[in-house]
């Protein structure tokens, strides 16, 4: 679930879009100044969605500065990316952990490439543990291209259903346990008990029903990574779309997050692939400073 560090060969020179223009450090004083935004996204409106910081870098940092920098965020994940040739090697980090995939950030790396670093063309390609991945510009939403990630049965720790409460009917596992209830009304009453869903060797928890306006619903708990709730997840969708477009018989679908913060998505299973795709909003874009330990 969590990776080590992902090092390619050093930046070639078609990469880094935006970069150059960004002053790593602020001269006399031996500190690092790094270049951050934050992204709300799977939302049309600010203060929706799943908000992402993103760091830009040219060389990669320590993986103790870059997990320092996630906790003090404190956001569900904080992305950095560093030019790699034409594409970017792309990390994702909880306030707790690094994680292997991550949708939303990696849709929240795209549009600062894209709207603040004057990325020009329609396809951006990212370097990732999971290989590669891609995310295309089409009209006004981005769209990912991530592996897809089918569910499969196993057997339900009693502590899982014990904590989620309600009824499923089902559980499977893939990266992530995978419930499925009913009705979308039962994942919105759901009140889980995240203690007891901590410690349960998975990266976190999907909870799933068809949807009333949409095709299916979700929520996504991990507490094991420092997030009790993630507002709008991606990497769930990995798992989402093949398993309702297996039981709906349809390979594009439409999707809702019921967290307080609500995400929507736009789904297609393409072969061993999904296409999710979404919108995104800038809120914030600044500066941060970190002392320089080399």
């Amino acid at each position: 679930m969590v990776g080590a560090k992902t090092v390619g060969p050093a930046p070639g020179p078609t990469g880094g879009f935006g970069l150059s223009s960004l002053n790593p450090f602020l001269t006399g004083d031996n500190i690092m100044r790094i270049p951050i935004y934050q992204v709300d996204v799977f939302t049309k409106h600010l203060f929706g969605g799943n908000p992402a910081a993103v760091c830009p870098l040219r060389a990669w940092l320590s993986d103790d500065v870059l997990q320092a920098i996630a906790q003090e965020n404190n956001l569900s994940e904080t992305a950095y990316f560093v030019p790699h040739g034409s594409a970017y090697h792309l990390r994702w980090f909880t306030p707790e952990t690094e994680v292997d995939l991550c949708g939303h950030a990696t849709l929240a790396a795209a549009h600062v490439l894209i709207h603040h670093l004057m990325y020009p063309h329609d396809r951006i390609e990212f370097h990732t543990q999971s290989g590669a991945v891609w995310v295309r510009r089409e009209g006004d939403r981005l769209t990912l291209d991530f592996p897809s990630r089918p569910p499969e049965p196993t057997v339900a720790p009693p502590a899982l259903v014990e904590a989620l409460g309600g009824d499923p009917i089902t559980v499977l596992r893939s990266r992530d346990h995978f419930v499925v209830y009913r009705s979308a009304d039962e994942i919105a009453a759901l009140r889980p008990d995240f203690a007891r869903l901590s410690g349960l060797e998975s990266l976190g928890v999907i909870v799933t029903a068809p949807g009333t306006d949409c095709d299916f619903v979700s929520r996504f708990f991990a507490p094991d990574c420092g997030i009790a709730e993630d507002p709008a997840t991606g990497s769930a969708h990995c798992t989402l779309i093949p398993y309702w477009a297996g039981r709906l018989g349809r390979t594009e679908l439409h999707a809702r997050q019921l967290s307080a913060r609500q995400g929507e998505f736009f789904c297609r299973l393409v072969d061993d692939r999904v296409a999710i795709s979404g919108h995104a909003v800038s809120y914030l874009e600044g500066a941060i400073t970190v002392a320089d330990t080399a």
